[in-house]
């Protein structure tokens, strides 16, 4: 299936490791051109390395996200280098734990500037050549803005946020042909969930009972078929008329009944 994105320049934030990597090597098979947004960890280094070997046209940008000044700047290389932008997929972040009891006011407000405040930023920076192009905006969130989670208040708010900004967005940009969705993970193993993961006392342990808990097979879901379902929500062609719209690729875990699980 052609999803009418090659040769289309589309930027990911945290898209040189998990999700992010996911999703950008799944956009780079459709044949764009992939603008990594994020901090030059060793993660984003060896994604980079081996796009690079691959021979794949994929940019990066090191930003600190926090940072709005550093978010202009990333959207102005990319108009000052290629003049255009289809897709944007707002991805980095990190749950936290920044919890109610356990976090404080300060660190609150940190945690939304590290997970809440580019969502926006890059969005209205890039707006110009995304109503330009009629493209799309992905953001990705997680199942913690649906259920909670307990001691993450702060990741919990960013999350519900992303959320009401997806509706919000494809409300006010409708009149331009510019689109707007979410994509809701819940158990993915990245390198962020196999740290958390090794935390516990009894890490196999624990990743066979969470796996358990997924209805359908039993297992985590893979950080491709998120990818897979954002380069369908960033296609021109294919969800030309998909917007609003809150997707949750989770095996079941989030909505079905807990009898399941």
């Amino acid at each position: 299936m052609d999803l009418g994105l090659k040769d289309s320049v589309i930027m990911v934030t945290g898209g040189g490791a998990g999700i992010g990597a996911a999703i950008s090597r799944a956009c780079l098979d459709e044949g764009a051109t992939v603008v990594v947004v994020s901090r030059a960890s060793d993660n984003v280094k060896r994604f980079l390395a081996e796009m690079r070997d691959a021979g794949r046209t994929c940019d990066f940008v090191e930003a600190h996200l926090a940072d709005v000044a550093q978010c202009r700047d990333a959207v102005d290389y990319v108009r000052g280098k290629y003049g255009r932008m289809l897709g944007l997929v707002n991805n980095a972040g990190a749950n936290d734990g920044v919890g109610l009891e356990s976090g404080s006011p300060d660190r609150f407000i940190e945690s939304l500037k590290q997970n809440l405040l580019h969502y926006y930023a890059i969005a209205h920076y890039a707006l110009p050549m995304l109503k330009a192009s009629r493209g799309s905006i992905v953001n990705i969130s997680s199942k913690v803005a649906l259920t909670g989670q307990g001691g993450t208040s702060a990741y919990a708010a960013a999350k519900g946020a992303q959320l009401a900004l997806t509706r919000e967005w494809a409300a006010e940009l409708a009149p331009f042909g510019l689109r707007a969705n979410a994509v809701l993970p819940a158990e993915v193993m990245t390198p962020l969930y196999a740290r958390w993961i090794s935390s516990r006392p009894d890490p196999e342990q624990a990743l066979a009972e969470i796996a358990r808990r997924i209805p359908l097979g039993h297992r985590m879901t893979e950080a491709s078929e998120i990818a897979a379902m954002t380069v369908f929500l960033l296609s021109p062609t294919q969800s030309a008329h998909t917007t609003g719209q809150l997707m949750v690729v989770d095996g079941g875990y989030t909505h079905l009944d807990r009898a399941l699980t």
